[in-house]
């Protein structure tokens, strides 16, 4: 699979990255939780679409209730 340029944003808990997994698909947002730990070393991480939905992700995690610990821009 080629690498692409994609959002990822990184939980300081599992529960919090799967409550966006959760969310997600609710809203039919794409993405899925991946295992980044040789890249981050936080438990779970959740890797989005395009860059340009960044906006649109971070509105949808405020209205759940989801806080990121940081979200990258990273070749996944």
């Amino acid at each position: 699979r080629k690498k692409e340029l994609k959002l990822v944003v990184t939980f300081h808990t599992t529960a919090d990255a799967m409550a966006m997994e959760k969310a997600c698909k609710e809203q039919n947002v794409p993405g899925r939780i991946i295992p980044v730990q040789e890249l981050f070393p936080q438990d779970a991480d959740w890797r989005g679409a395009a860059l340009e939905e960044r906006e649109e992700i971070a509105a949808m995690m405020k209205k759940a209730g989801i806080e990121e610990e940081d979200m990258h821009e990273c070749m996944v």
